[in-house]
């Protein structure tokens, strides 16, 4: 098994997490996947996935649809059926981006007993 196999499993489970309703970015993605700036790679595991997993809840920065044509009018669509509200052509981030609650506040943990 190739490195990137395994780093692509766990970006794929990370992405299984966002429930309906939720956004998360490319960005935040990798960041919980545990591989920090490796939103491209993001990108290239939903690439690979075909459609078993809810792409259409991974946006772009400050919630814009980064898919071209007809595959952006179609995550719009799938994510405004799951209640996903827009201001203009950007998803209402402060309303519905996916906050990884357990991971920061387990990071927090492990700053605070470090500084002890």
């Amino acid at each position: 098994m190739k490195t990137s196999d395994g780093m692509f499993a766990r970006i794929r489970a990370t992405i299984r997490k966002i429930p309906r309703g939720k956004v998360a970015t490319y960005g935040d993605v990798a960041y919980a996947a545990g591989f920090p700036g490796a939103a491209r790679q993001v990108a290239w595991a939903l690439h690979g996935s075909g459609n078993v997993l809810p792409w259409q809840r991974v946006v772009g920065a400050g919630g814009k649809i980064l898919l071209p044509g007809v595959k952006g009018a179609e995550q719009r669509f799938l994510l405004r059926s799951e209640g996903v509200a827009f201001i203009g052509l950007r998803v209402d981030m402060k309303q519905h981006r996916y906050a990884w609650l357990m991971l920061r506040q387990r990071k927090r943990k492990k700053r605070k007993t470090q500084r002890t």
